[in-house]
């Protein structure tokens, strides 16, 4: 059996605040990711997305090397975050990337595997769940998408700065996902893996599901460095670290 893998990422954050987020992100595509079966992102790719319109030379480098990359023949798989729930259709036909809904069940390798964003397993933060139920209503983000982009950024600016202020003050189990909501969805999913990001710390945690032994994956952030999960087809699974 020749050897393959596919290759899963969230939480970089992307903004032109972060310039070297950037930079890591391009190697990462022509060196890391040059050689997958496909690529998926889970969410909050973009720290701020306020809609597709927002044609900045830092959005455009960034859509122009996701043109490049599925140009190449790899499909690249997109969820929406927290951060960049306004992402739609055109992005997609921009970048030659895959909307996924969430949640999503995949079959790789033979193994059905559950993948989401991760807030929606943070249920002890009852405000964000407040806010994500209107977040991802789609007619809430097309009246939002009627506003003028000046207004979108000056709103999209203070949302980043509120929720990191909010963070800051909360404490580690209600930022954490809720064991009993993980086993739930993994449940209903009928599937013994489960990817995700959201809370930025990375993790393989083995878990057990009615007697079962499963697993939860975590995806890390990308702060100073760049982070993603490998899994081959010999179902090696691994975490890894560039900088």
């Amino acid at each position: 059996m020749t050897k393959s893998h596919t290759i899963f990422i969230s939480d970089l954050h992307l903004s032109e605040m972060y310039p070297k987020t950037a930079e890591l992100f391009f190697q990462f595509l022509k060196k890391h990711a040059k050689d997958a079966d496909a690529l998926y992102i889970l969410g909050d790719f973009f720290e701020v997305w306020v809609g597709d319109d927002d044609r900045n030379p830092f959005n455009e480098n960034i859509k122009t090397a996701l043109r490049d990359y599925t140009a190449s023949g790899i499909p690249v798989y997109f969820m929406h975050g927290n951060r960049d729930f306004l992402i739609r259709k055109h992005f997609a036909k921009e970048t030659g990337v895959t909307l996924l809904k969430e949640p999503t069940v995949i079959n790789l390798y033979g193994e059905r595997i559950l993948l989401l964003h991760g807030d929606s397993l943070c249920t002890l933060d009852e405000r964000h769940q407040k806010s994500r139920k209107i977040m991802h209503n789609y007619f809430y983000q097309t009246m939002v998408l009627l506003l003028p982009l000046k207004i979108r950024k000056h709103y999209g600016n203070r949302f980043r700065t509120a929720s990191g202020q909010r963070k800051s003050h909360l404490p580690d189990n209600i930022m954490d996902v809720t064991p009993d909501e993980v086993i739930r969805v993994m449940t209903a999913a009928n599937t013994n893996t489960l990817i995700h990001g959201h809370t930025h710390r990375p993790a393989i945690h083995a878990i057990d599901i009615n007697n079962v032994p499963a697993k939860r994956i975590v995806l890390g952030a990308w702060h100073n460095k760049g982070s993603y999960l490998k899994i081959s087809n010999d179902s090696e699974v691994a975490l890894l670290n560039f900088s």
